[in-house]
């Protein structure tokens, strides 16, 4: 009876590891059907002539062939082979298509960006582009098509989904561009110029001036004049002793945390001219920040093709391409380089939308009475019925929130006009010189950014590009507004003319980081969308006035500049905080930090406690008025993108009664209370107050879009390995967990042999691709990548079909 029993446990013991086998090897074969082509030659509908296809052991792409609209075709295949899902999470995002895909799990943010029927504006922004912008598009479109369907098996994120591809439309690339609109554009939502009319309607004017004061101390703009200092209210104004003591700390601290500097959008950019190299040719760095993810948003990309415009008649643009479009995004051609920082300048109106008391589906406009379109919006979602979104739009946008006194808000976004859409970028391949590049930027269209360009003859200049920078006429740009009134509101577009540039400065430095750059008329144009405190592009101008010479490894050193030159007030104010306390906690908090490193780095003690004593003080500081606020507007949480950095540090300084929080009963009490929740809150955790290093907190945590829904053992191989980062906020080497620098570029035109180019998460998204995280180590510890591709490992070849 044993040995029978045995038998049939030996039986079903086999059986089961002959499934797990098959499932094995079925998994592995569907894996590896799913990995790009990377060898031989295959046909290709529509193409006029061969198109080469060179890969690296990095996984750069080099596109040899004899047309423009050829390597469009051929940039179009190879994206689809290597990302086609995340292009299709691109296109999705915007559109509000991506419960249709993943399930219920996107419902919230399909209904968010579904109010802006953002492909009903990608269909409209395509019909009105000149017939060589939409011969382009329409060239990729068809090349994406062909690779997907080349791919032996379809991408595995639709095997995992149980989904299949759709095909890629023209219009598709369009939505890319909505979607890096959205990133940068605050997801299209304008939360701060609510909350912000909200503080006014709940504080003083006076006040709310002071708590969002943009901080001199910190500015460096390429021109104009410092900010003035912050001025704190007297007692007369506002006096918080009138109140009680703010009480529910944890529901404060997550409504300041926008306060504190939480990552967000950006970049860094700056440039030298030849008075400072020693080429002959100017230089430029750009690394743009984003939130990270595997594989990385940019595709490393060479492209080569005929053009009479460029030296020897063969252009050659180094750079990054991004998956969806067929443009190159930053890079350099041999003439020029050039990269983009976001502008924050302001882009988004609320205007009051005054109905008809008659008849509610008509509002008031200068010339009478309009009539509210509606739409019902169907958003698919897999496994449910579909969900009906009803949108009342107005000429100026879709309905989508209430003033502080309920009436209705209607967005004016330019994200959600036809009109700022457009692939002009692709000019930029072609471009010669520094003066064809500022004049090419206000025909780009794009989200406006700070555009950067250094030339091969030695310039540099600085410009904003994007088409549609609003012209404001009778409103207030950071209040709800009415504009119904003849003359307010958006009143056409700014001009070439109109835009601020800035061209071979004295000194032969420029630099941007999100920050304001310029003051007066121009700042007034571009308006203020919630510009960065400063520090980082201080930081990096200084760095830059530190040399006289610069090599490409120079300006890749400024980019991982990781020193605390922010923090080091900070540092000084607990030490002289905790000078006499006889505490043993705060005495080891004193001792931990008392020899500054002032850096950033994975094993830094000093720069966590201290950066968490700052946190601390700012939401004691701040926490009171976010307290009269929320009794108003219990959903309040602090303007995004709006540092309070200048109303704090002025009122530790200046220690005004009238502004302290009752619970304290002096401001040195309250910095003595911050210091012991830090000693507290860190000392609790394995190892106390000594153990708490700054990698253990900031870590890479780069994953790929569909590991959270995966188990862990299976989603590490997806995902890239989560290692600790040196870096943060408020200095060049931007670093957060999934946040950071998308790419770290460093080139002089001309000399692009020389040139640095870093990415994090690599080019492929198959983890049985040899691409799949190539490049990704040399990003985290912050070793130079060559711009150049390496020798060629892998070449394909599309040949015209029936040659």
């Amino acid at each position: 009876m044993m040995a029978r029993r045995w038998r049939i446990l030996r039986a079903l013991l086999i059986a089961a590891l002959a499934l797990l086998l098959i499932a094995f090897c079925t998994g592995w074969y569907l894996l590896a059907g799913s990995r790009a082509r990377l060898d031989g030659t295959r046909a290709a509908a529509g193409l006029s002539a061969p198109v080469s296809i060179g890969r690296d052991a990095l996984g750069t792409v080099t596109f040899d062939g004899r047309s423009r609209a050829d390597i469009s075709y051929a940039l179009g295949y190879v994206h689809a082979q290597e990302r086609f899902f995340e292009m299709d999470l691109m296109r999705r995002m915007p559109a509000g298509e991506l419960s249709a895909l993943v399930g219920p799990a996107a419902l919230k943010v399909d209904l968010n960006h579904r109010r802006h029927r953002l492909r009903a504006v990608a269909e409209a922004a395509y019909a009105q582009l000149p017939p060589a912008q939409k011969h382009a598009l329409d060239r990729y479109r068809d090349g994406v098509n062909a690779g997907l369907a080349d791919l032996r098996v379809r991408p595995w994120e639709y095997l995992l989904l149980g989904s299949q591809p759709q095909p890629w439309r023209s219009e598709d690339s369009v939505l890319v561009v909505a979607s890096m609109y959205l990133d940068l554009n605050s997801d299209g939502r304008n939360e701060r110029e609510l909350r912000i009319a909200e503080m006014r309607a709940a504080l003083p004017a006076s006040l709310v001036d002071f708590l969002l004061s943009p901080d001199p101390d910190w500015e460096a703009p390429l021109s104009g004049r410092l900010s003035r200092s912050p001025v704190i209210p007297a007692a007369g104004v506002f006096d918080l002793r009138q109140f009680p003591p703010s009480t529910q700390p944890v529901a404060l601290a997550a409504a300041l945390a926008p306060a504190l500097d939480a990552p967000r959008p950006g970049s860094n950019s700056f440039a030298v001219s030849s008075a400072l190299t020693n080429t002959g040719a100017a230089m430029l760095a750009n690394d743009m920040h984003l939130g990270l993810r595997v594989p990385n948003i940019w595709f490393r990309t060479r492209l080569r093709y005929p053009d009479a415009s460029a030296p020897n008649g063969q252009r050659e643009v180094n750079g990054v391409s991004l998956p969806g479009t067929p443009a190159m995004i930053v890079g350099s051609n041999g003439q020029i380089a050039w990269g983009f920082t976001n502008s924050y300048g302001d882009w988004q109106d609320w205007v009051r939308v005054t109905r008809d008391p008659v008849d509610p589906t008509r509002y008031k406009v200068p010339d009478g009475w309009a009539n509210i379109e509606t739409h019902d919006e169907h958003i698919q979602v897999k496994g449910q019925p579909d969900t009906v979104l009803k949108v009342e739009d107005t000429r100026w946008g879709p309905i989508m929130g209430k003033d502080t006194d309920g009436t209705p808000l209607a967005l004016a976004w330019i994200g959600g006009r036809p009109h700022g859409y457009n692939i002009e970028l692709l000019q930029l391949e072609r471009t010669s010189d520094v003066d064809g590049a500022l004049a090419l930027a206000p025909t780009l269209g794009m989200p406006p950014q700070n555009l950067l360009v250094a030339d091969s003859a030695g310039h540099i200049g600085w410009t904003i590009a994007g088409n549609s920078i609003p012209l404001r006429e009778g409103i207030d740009p950071l209040l709800p507004s009415d504009w119904s009134k003849p003359g307010s509101g958006w009143q056409g577009w700014a001009t070439p003319a109109h835009y601020p540039r800035i061209e071979n400065p004295a000194d032969g430095r420029l630099w941007t980081a999100n920050n304001r750059t310029v003051d007066g008329a121009a700042l007034a144009l571009l308006g203020n969308g919630g510009h960065d405190l400063g520090a980082r592009a201080q930081q990096i101008r200084d760095d830059l006035h530190g040399l006289a010479s610069f090599t490409p490894g120079n300006l890749l050193d400024i980019q991982l500049d990781n020193r605390a030159v922010f923090l080091t007030r900070w540092q000084r104010l607990l030490q002289s905080t905790l000078a006499d306390s006889t505490d043993p906690s705060l005495q080891q908090l004193r001792q931990l930090t008392a020899s500054w490193r002032g850096r950033a780095a994975i094993d830094s003690v000093d720069y966590r406690l201290v950066r968490a004593f700052r946190t601390q003080v700012s939401e004691a500081a701040l926490a009171p008025f976010a307290a009269r606020v929320k009794q108003h507007y219990p959903d309040f949480s602090w303007p995004g993108e709006n540092s309070a950095e200048a109303a704090v540090w002025a009122m530790i300084r200046q220690q005004p009664a009238q502004l302290l929080d009752p619970k304290y009963s002096d401001w040195h009490a309250l910095l003595v209370a911050a210091a012991k929740q830090v000693a507290s809150e860190l000392g609790q955790l394995p190892g106390g107050l000594a153990a708490r290093t700054w990698g253990e907190r900031n870590r890479t945590d780069i994953k790929h879009p569909l590991s959270p829904a995966l188990p862990h053992w299976l989603a590490r191989y997806v995902d890239m390995p989560d290692q600790p980062l040196p870096g943060d906020n408020n200095m060049p080497r931007v670093a957060a967990p999934g946040f950071g620098a998308s790419e770290r570029l460093d080139v002089s035109p001309g000399h692009e042999a020389d040139g640095v180019l870093d990415m994090p998460g690599g080019q492929s998204d198959n983890p049985l691709s040899p691409y799949f995280g190539a490049g990704h180590a040399d990003w985290v510890e912050g070793r130079p990548t060559s711009l150049l591709p390496d020798t060629t490992e892998h070449t394909l070849t599309l040949m015209p079909a029936g040659s």
